[in-house]
C-alpha cells in the first residue's frame, strides 16, 4: 500500500490539537478527518479517498539512527495492522513515537497500532 505523506506543519498542529487520539506503550496515535479528502479524491486515480499519514519521532527518543529505524518500525507496523482489515479513508492520521519504541520490533508495533486504530473506530 502506496502511503500518501502529511507534509504541512499545520495539519500536525491541528491533528494534536483538534483530534481523537489513542496512548499505546511504544507510539501515540492521532486522527482527524481531512477536510481536504473529496479534493484529493477527485486528483487520485482510483477516484477513492485516500488517508494521509504522518510520523515524527522526537530527539528525545534518540540519535538519527535510532529516529530513523523507529519510523521504519512504525511504518511496517501501521502497514501490517491493515494489511488484513478494511480501513476507514479520508482521515489524517498522525503516529508519534515514544521512547520505549526504540527498543520495538514491527511485531509488537504491529499489535500497538492495531488496538490504537480499533479504539479509535477505524476499522470498518
Amino acid at each position: 500500500m502506496k502511503f500518501h505523506a502529511i507534509c504541512e506543519n499545520h495539519l500536525f498542529v491541528k491533528a494534536y490539537r483538534t483530534g481523537k487520539k489513542a496512548v499505546c506503550p511504544d507510539v501515540v496515535i492521532y486522527v482527524l478527518p481531512d477536510r481536504h479528502a473529496n479534493l484529493l479524491k477527485k486528483q487520485n486515480p482510483e477516484k477513492k479517498k485516500i488517508n494521509r499519514i504522518g510520523i515524527t519521532v522526537t530527539k528525545t527518543v534518540g540519535k538519527a539512527v535510532v529516529r530513523t529505524r523507529v519510523r521504519r518500525i512504525i511504518r511496517a507496523g501501521f502497514s501490517g495492522a491493515v494489511a488484513d482489515r478494511r480501513i476507514r479513508t479520508g482521515f489524517l492520521i498522525v503516529f508519534v513515537g515514544r521512547q520505549s519504541a526504540a527498543e520495538s520490533d514491527s511485531v509488537r508495533m504491529k499489535d500497538q497500532i492495531g488496538k490504537g486504530l480499533e479504539r479509535l473506530g477505524m476499522f470498518l
